[in-house]
């Protein structure tokens, strides 16, 4: 347990960048979905991050989790982080060059051809993101949370002032006559600066990571690096695979559905939209992944290592399991997080949410081939979950538009956590409570349906109504209090 409690502190000291940070981020959707003008304006901003998910991991090449594996001995960390930065920074001069030279031709394959600043924004800010993923792990490794989260907090605050700067000052300033604004700001960019204040707030990061930087000796080891980089090459499978699980529907709605390019910007607007109140529950699962891979990594040789991975997973989803029934016995006033043309696409929150959930748990279990060195393993059921994804999504997008994409995605993540989970108790036999997990996520459904079919009927007295999801929270909270916190003390 001290250990668990260790890893919680971690969790809660990342969770200042990641879930605080983020949440302030994600508090820019309810922003951007009444701030622009239509629909299809979100559209593209969820397409075009979703489309950059797949150009990082080109950037990137999982090298941070080479660095975990082949830098956690002191005696080895500057001899691994010096050869991935060099690595790093060959290999991004050459895709950031690609993509500002063929910018045009990137910007016309998909679909706005009159914005190819678009694609050399983000080439420079995908470029500082990648030059920043090993001092950010270094910082991660060497177990310095604090640097780590004034950095992430200051990412965050340059991005979101720069937001509400161009977005709502800049306009503001203009109809107030205030004519100096014209020389920062022009009313046609629009979605544009989204972008920009994306790619200032990463140029200041890189800056503020120089003092790792510069940690780097220009000495390059040769077998070192083929050993890092085929450690990682399946994770680049696993992390590319990955990200079509995640944003292949988002980037293909544009292109599947009968509607014209600007209508089916739109579908993807009102899917990213909910999408992003149904990965509510993933703020808490991204500082968790942040402290638990180097937490698993530094006590993987003791004794009780696999023990103390099942009952990390266990919280895991007690804590995920908690925050989809909040959302879902609250969801009538969590809708208004995204503007209310986008709530038509509700119905695809609770599935949503479940697949977030299922795609935690996969984290945790798919921990095993890493510290297995069984990597490829982890690429061929990542493999397969994109082939799901991929077949099911060019199969039903054109039937049922974003619904279907929101099934297939739940679909997805159960057969990569079942996946994982199979071949993990073969190789690195962790005893996973699996029938408590189980429970506790069947508890949230009995709840949730007991809400729905109860509050039809208090709908003329909203104090009752409130008040029984109160209580359907509340009981979960007890269950978990008297299963879980007072058994173990009494026992």
């Amino acid at each position: 347990m001290s250990l668990i409690k260790k890893l919680a502190g971690e969790t809660a000291l990342y969770g200042l960048s990641s879930v605080v940070g983020r949440l302030l981020s994600m508090m820019l959707v309810p922003f951007y979905t009444r701030v622009l003008e239509t629909t299809n304006e979100y559209g593209a901003v969820i397409d075009l991050y979703a489309t950059s998910a797949f150009i990082m991991v080109l950037f990137s090449y999982r090298m941070e989790s080479a660095f975990f594996r082949f830098g956690t001995p002191a005696e080895d960390r500057e001899k691994a982080f010096s050869t991935g930065m060099l690595s790093m920074l060959g290999t991004t001069a050459l895709i950031a060059g690609a993509l500002l030279v063929f910018a045009q031709p990137i910007a016309y394959a998909l679909k706005y051809p009159q914005h190819p600043e678009y694609i050399r924004w983000f080439a420079l800010m995908l470029a500082f993101d990648c030059l920043a993923e090993l001092p950010f792990a270094r910082l991660r490794l060497e177990q310095r949370p604090r640097r780590f989260v004034a950095i992430k907090l200051t990412n965050i605050a340059i991005y979101i002032g720069m937001n509400l700067f161009w977005l709502i000052f800049c306009p503001w300033a203009a109809k107030n006559g205030m004519g100096w604004v014209h020389a920062v700001w022009s009313p046609g960019l629009g979605v544009g600066y989204i972008f920009l204040s994306n790619l200032l707030a990463s140029m200041v990061t890189l800056l503020l990571l120089s003092p790792q930087i510069r940690m780097i000796r220009w000495a390059f080891d040769r077998e070192l690096w083929k050993k890092m980089v085929g450690y990682a090459a399946p994770l680049i499978i696993v992390s590319l695979a990955g990200i079509v699980d995640e944003m292949f529907s988002r980037s293909m709605l544009k292109y599947l559905l009968p509607g014209t390019a600007q209508e089916n910007l739109g579908q993807v607007g009102i899917f990213g939209a909910n999408y992003k109140l149904a990965a509510l529950i993933t703020l808490f699962t991204q500082a968790y992944r942040y402290a638990a891979e180097p937490f698993f990594f530094r006590h993987a040789q003791e004794k009780d290592a696999l023990r103390t991975q099942a009952e990390v997973t266990k919280w895991f989803t007690i804590s995920s399991a908690a925050g989809m029934l909040g959302i879902l016995l609250f969801l009538d006033l969590v809708k208004y997080f995204i503007g209310p043309e986008y709530w038509g696409g509700l119905h695809v929150v609770p599935v949503l949410l479940a697949a977030n959930l299922l795609l935690g748990v996969y984290y945790n279990f798919s921990i095993w081939y890493r510290l297995k060195d069984r990597t490829g393993l982890g690429a061929w059921i990542s493999i397969a979950g994109a082939v799901i994804t991929i077949g099911l999504n060019l199969v039903l997008i054109p039937i049922y538009g974003y619904t279907g994409a929101a099934w297939v995605t739940l679909i997805c993540y159960a057969f990569m956590s079942a996946a994982t989970w199979y071949t993990g108790q073969k190789h690195y036999p962790v005893p996973y409570q699996m029938g408590k997990m189980a429970a506790y996520v069947a508890l949230v459904l009995v709840l949730w349906t007991i809400s729905i079919v109860l509050s039809p009927m208090l709908n003329n007295w909203s104090i009752l109504l409130w008040a029984l999801r109160v209580l359907l929270f509340a009981v979960f909270v007890g269950v978990v209090y008297l299963l879980e916190i007072k058994r173990t003390s009494t026992g």
